[in-house]
């Protein structure tokens, strides 16, 4: 049975209607509360779901319809006595790529790195705890450093600094331990897996690892564990890398808030490090971590890698397995690397990408990353609009530097404009997927449980789910098809764009369409990033030349290599 709405749950409800001009005599008759509570459906109840749809029917029309209605609870009823787990997919999948569109064809080659980055060891290790996976690989590689003593000093200062970041969730030490002391042996032997062999790395804490709980940053899940490790964590094992942690992530992959409180920002403790994936971009930012993994639906990589000053790559829609992932929104998730710069964030990237068998969105396409290919090969576009743009001041010096840089690289910088669409109206698409992914914990009046209750928190969004027509979401989708082609009439004319990360709509465009983007720092002003960073977009499945890109503006301006001052 469903829970009863409360008072602060009807006013939620109100204040977000009456912004759509819609009153609160809606609300004791609405169909949905009707129907999902047993209660007989009469005429008033269609008018008031009526007038939520937009729509206006007769008296006769309403009769009609009536008498269908009335068998609906039954049809609900059978409907919800099917136990869902979160992990079951819809049938319909969603396909980034338009129509008469193939994916791109040949093989994946070995990374071409750049060239070893070699430094000595120093007496007190922790002074390696900012130095980025090129570096620690070569380390580990040569056995100047083992992965066990590496894993001892990244546990050893996750410890001390999380009590001030509250960045972890759950350590995995003695997982990790076992690990470092194999990636030892291995490479004692002569068996060297790559680049991530031994290195440690944390993982948002919705991927399931078996042993350990799996909480999605949310109370009413805290306690449970999965019986397998997720697709993306038996990769990285597979990579050789050792999973020190499972860090924090705003509860269901919104924010920064979860069960244990607010991770903060390393470089301004009293600030936020925003979200959703907040532990991995505070951790990686904190030198807490060799690398992490984090996901994106609507900025969860994005807008914490330009608050803590990382370097996140948000791949295409259908690169990487979600097997083992919390689902919140089917036909956004997508999961990518947190690094402390743009070839460690290929290097992760390499080893994740590619179909399990079990994601039937994931798609099979190359990705070599060669961190010498010509630049001179990839055409480079600029969101003209966004970078002439006045509102963006104090900001706009930052953006404007940027395009200077890539002009000294050589890049003949194209203007663009971003494809119009009405990408806010589509979020109803994200609202109804993920209203459909925590329908239990609505109805069981769970949901009560978690940390934030107000208007925009994910309480009242999945509750407003339940009124948004499935016309409306079907046809929201129809609209997201013609945004995806105008994007491929875009990317005709470029290879990779270059946009100010808080430009108007790009990241809502970008991924309901699924396009690749890579997020870099920019600069700091009084001393931290403050979401100062630069964002270049890429093709469908064109995260090589996106990356090589980026790589190539971060070698030029540095910005990466600063970091928040911690002890």
């Amino acid at each position: 049975m469903t829970a009863a709405p409360t008072l602060a749950d009807r006013r939620s409800f109100l204040g977000y209607f009456a912004g759509l001009g819609l009153g609160a005599t809606l609300f004791p008759g609405v169909l949905w509360a009707r129907v999902a509570s047993g209660i007989e459906v009469n005429d008033a109840a269609i008018v008031a779901a009526a007038e939520i749809a937009g729509l206006t029917f007769s008296e006769d029309e309403r009769k009609q319809m009536l008498a269908g209605l009335k068998g609906q609870p039954q049809t609900l009823a059978a409907l919800r006595a099917v136990p869902l787990d979160n992990g079951v997919a819809p049938v319909l999948v969603f396909d980034p790529l338009p129509s008469m569109t193939e994916l791109p064809k040949g093989v994946s080659r070995a990374p071409v790195r750049s060239k070893a980055a070699t430094r000595s060891v120093p007496s007190n290790l922790e002074e390696l705890c900012f130095e980025p996976v090129t570096v620690l690989s070569e380390l580990v590689r040569t056995r100047k450093v083992t992965s066990t003593t590496l894993t001892h000093m990244y546990i050893a200062r996750l410890r001390r600094l999380d009590e001030r970041l509250k960045c972890v969730v759950t350590f995995t030490e003695d997982r990790a331990l076992r690990q470092a002391a194999d990636a030892d042996a291995e490479i004692a032997r002569g068996k060297y897996r790559g680049a991530l062999h031994g290195i440690p790395w944390g993982a948002k804490d919705l991927f399931a690892v078996k042993g350990y709980p799996t909480t999605w940053g949310s109370a009413p899940f805290k306690d449970q564990q999965f019986n397998e490790d997720a697709t993306i964590v038996q990769r990285l094992d597979a990579a050789g890398a050792v999973l020190i942690a499972k860090l924090t992530l705003g509860e269901l992959a919104m924010g920064d808030v979860w069960f244990g409180g607010r991770t903060n920002n390393p470089w301004k403790l009293d600030s936020g490090s925003s979200g959703s994936s907040a532990g991995p971009g505070s951790a990686t930012a904190a030198g807490c971590v060799g690398f992490a993994v984090g996901t994106e639906t609507l900025g969860s990589i994005s807008s914490p890698s330009s608050t803590n000053g990382v370097t996140g790559l948000r791949p295409t829609f259908g690169r990487v397995p979600r097997t083992g992932a919390m689902a919140l929104v089917w036909s956004m998730d997508k999961i990518g690397p947190m690094a402390r710069s743009v070839e460690d964030a290929a290097l992760v990237f390499n080893a994740l990408h590619g179909p399990d068998g079990r994601d039937r969105s994931c798609r099979a396409a190359p990705f070599s990353w060669d961190a010498a290919a010509p630049l001179a090969r990839i055409r480079v576009g600029f969101v003209k609009s966004a970078f002439d743009s006045t509102e963006r001041h104090p900001l706009k010096a930052f953006d404007d530097a940027a395009l200077d840089v890539l002009r000294k690289l050589g890049s003949p910088l194209v203007p663009v404009e971003l494809p119009d669409a009405p990408y806010n109206a589509m979020r109803i698409i994200l609202e109804a997927e993920a209203g459909a992914a925590f329908d239990e914990l609505t109805r069981s009046g769970r949901v009560r449980e978690m940390a934030q209750q107000g208007p925009n928190a994910w309480p009242n969004t999945f509750r407003r789910a339940h009124l948004i027509p499935a016309v409306d979401y079907i046809n929201a989708n129809r609209i997201r098809a013609l945004a995806i082609e105008k994007w491929a009439d875009l990317f005709k004319s470029v290879d990779v764009i270059v946009t100010p990360t808080g430009a108007a709509n790009q990241l809502i465009a970008t991924n309901l369409t699924g396009h690749p983007a890579c997020i870099v720092p920019n600069g700091l002003r009084d001393g931290t990033p403050a979401n100062i960073s630069i964002t270049f977009l890429g093709s469908l499945f064109g995260e090589a030349n996106l990356l090589r890109v980026a790589h190539a503006y971060q070698q030029a301006t540095g910005f990466h290599l600063s970091h928040p001052a911690l002890g």
